[in-house]
Protein backbone atom coordinates (compact mmCIF):
# COMPACT_ATOMS: atom_id res chain seq x y z
CA UNK A 1 0.00 0.00 0.00
CA UNK A 2 1.62 3.26 -0.89
CA UNK A 3 0.47 6.66 1.16
CA UNK A 4 1.27 10.49 0.22
CA UNK A 5 0.95 12.85 3.25
CA UNK A 6 2.43 16.43 3.69
CA UNK A 7 4.60 18.05 6.32
CA UNK A 8 4.22 21.80 6.09
CA UNK A 9 3.43 22.19 2.69
CA UNK A 10 0.31 21.47 -0.08
CA UNK A 11 0.07 18.38 -1.23
CA UNK A 12 1.89 18.40 -4.87
CA UNK A 13 -1.24 17.89 -8.00
CA UNK A 14 -0.64 14.36 -8.57
CA UNK A 15 -2.79 11.77 -9.52
CA UNK A 16 -2.48 9.55 -6.60
CA UNK A 17 -4.36 6.40 -8.22
CA UNK A 18 -2.08 6.98 -11.26
CA UNK A 19 1.15 7.10 -9.10
CA UNK A 20 0.22 4.24 -7.31
CA UNK A 21 -0.29 1.40 -10.11
CA UNK A 22 2.90 3.26 -11.87
CA UNK A 23 5.42 2.75 -8.98
CA UNK A 24 4.18 -1.06 -8.28
CA UNK A 25 4.85 -1.48 -12.24
CA UNK A 26 8.20 -0.07 -11.64
CA UNK A 27 8.57 -2.12 -8.45
CA UNK A 28 7.79 -5.52 -10.32
CA UNK A 29 10.25 -4.38 -13.44
CA UNK A 30 12.66 -5.06 -10.89
CA UNK A 31 11.64 -7.88 -8.97
CA UNK A 32 9.69 -6.77 -6.52
CA UNK A 33 6.06 -6.50 -4.76
CA UNK A 34 4.67 -3.56 -3.78
CA UNK A 35 4.98 -3.38 0.23
CA UNK A 36 4.15 -0.22 2.60
CA UNK A 37 5.53 2.95 0.81
CA UNK A 38 4.82 6.32 2.85
CA UNK A 39 5.47 9.15 0.54
CA UNK A 40 6.07 12.69 2.78
CA UNK A 41 5.78 15.64 1.09
CA UNK A 42 7.93 18.41 3.08
CA UNK A 43 10.00 21.97 2.40
CA UNK A 44 13.40 22.37 2.05
CA UNK A 45 13.98 23.08 6.20
CA UNK A 46 12.03 19.63 7.32
CA UNK A 47 14.53 17.52 4.55
CA UNK A 48 18.12 19.34 5.96
CA UNK A 49 16.53 18.84 9.69
CA UNK A 50 15.77 14.89 8.97
CA UNK A 51 19.40 14.86 6.70
CA UNK A 52 20.91 16.07 9.98
CA UNK A 53 19.23 14.00 12.54
CA UNK A 54 19.10 10.62 10.64
CA UNK A 55 22.09 10.85 8.24
CA UNK A 56 24.40 13.26 9.74
CA UNK A 57 24.55 15.15 6.99
CA UNK A 58 24.23 19.08 6.62
CA UNK A 59 23.06 19.87 3.06
CA UNK A 60 19.47 20.11 1.23
CA UNK A 61 18.20 17.19 -0.99
CA UNK A 62 15.36 16.53 -3.20
CA UNK A 63 14.54 13.06 -1.36
CA UNK A 64 15.57 10.72 1.54
CA UNK A 65 14.89 7.08 1.55
CA UNK A 66 14.29 5.26 4.98
CA UNK A 67 14.38 1.14 3.73
CA UNK A 68 12.52 -1.32 5.41
CA UNK A 69 12.30 -3.95 2.18
CA UNK A 70 12.31 -7.37 3.08
CA UNK A 71 11.20 -10.66 1.35
CA UNK A 72 10.57 -9.67 -1.95
CA UNK A 73 8.69 -6.04 -0.71
CA UNK A 74 9.75 -2.92 -1.27
CA UNK A 75 8.62 -0.88 2.00
CA UNK A 76 9.56 2.47 3.37
CA UNK A 77 9.24 6.30 4.18
CA UNK A 78 10.42 8.49 0.87
CA UNK A 79 10.80 12.05 2.37
CA UNK A 80 10.37 14.83 -1.06
CA UNK A 81 11.35 18.01 -0.27
CA UNK A 82 8.72 19.86 -3.03
CA UNK A 83 11.11 22.78 -2.76
CA UNK A 84 14.41 21.35 -4.25
CA UNK A 85 12.40 19.14 -6.53
CA UNK A 86 11.11 22.82 -8.05
CA UNK A 87 14.59 24.45 -7.40
CA UNK A 88 16.14 21.30 -9.45
CA UNK A 89 13.68 21.24 -12.33
CA UNK A 90 14.45 24.73 -13.25
CA UNK A 91 18.10 24.12 -12.93
CA UNK A 92 17.74 21.04 -15.38
CA UNK A 93 15.17 23.15 -17.71
CA UNK A 94 12.65 20.41 -16.61
CA UNK A 95 9.11 20.77 -16.23
CA UNK A 96 8.19 21.00 -11.87
CA UNK A 97 5.86 17.96 -12.73
CA UNK A 98 8.45 15.35 -14.56
CA UNK A 99 10.88 16.00 -11.88
CA UNK A 100 8.88 15.76 -9.20
CA UNK A 101 7.53 11.93 -11.12
CA UNK A 102 11.41 11.11 -11.20
CA UNK A 103 11.92 11.59 -7.36
CA UNK A 104 8.83 9.74 -6.72
CA UNK A 105 10.35 7.29 -8.44
CA UNK A 106 13.80 8.20 -7.15
CA UNK A 107 12.69 6.50 -3.84
CA UNK A 108 11.17 3.00 -5.35
CA UNK A 109 14.15 2.64 -7.23
CA UNK A 110 16.36 2.95 -3.62
CA UNK A 111 13.97 0.37 -2.08
CA UNK A 112 14.41 -2.01 -5.03
CA UNK A 113 18.53 -1.87 -4.28
CA UNK A 114 19.61 0.70 -6.85
CA UNK A 115 22.06 3.30 -5.11
CA UNK A 116 23.43 6.64 -6.35
CA UNK A 117 26.47 7.53 -4.35
CA UNK A 118 29.53 5.05 -5.36
CA UNK A 119 31.24 5.57 -8.47
CA UNK A 120 29.26 4.79 -11.42
CA UNK A 121 25.64 4.64 -9.77
CA UNK A 122 24.57 8.05 -10.17
CA UNK A 123 24.46 6.81 -13.68
CA UNK A 124 23.20 3.56 -13.52
CA UNK A 125 20.13 5.49 -11.28
CA UNK A 126 19.35 8.22 -13.84
CA UNK A 127 18.81 5.47 -16.64
CA UNK A 128 16.55 3.61 -14.39
CA UNK A 129 14.81 6.81 -13.57
CA UNK A 130 14.48 7.83 -17.32
CA UNK A 131 13.22 3.53 -17.79
CA UNK A 132 10.60 4.61 -14.67
CA UNK A 133 9.15 7.82 -16.31
CA UNK A 134 8.97 5.76 -19.39
CA UNK A 135 6.76 3.53 -18.26
CA UNK A 136 4.24 6.57 -17.01
CA UNK A 137 1.59 7.10 -19.88
CA UNK A 138 1.88 10.97 -20.66
CA UNK A 139 5.89 10.41 -20.74
CA UNK A 140 5.67 6.99 -22.82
Amino acid sequence: MITFQTDGVEMPPIDKEKVCRWLEAVARSHGYAMGNVNYCFCGDEEILSTNRQFLGHDYYTDVITFDYTGAGRVSGDVLISLDTVRSNAALVGESYDRELLRVIAHGVLHLCGIDDKGPGEREIMEMNENAALGMYPPFA
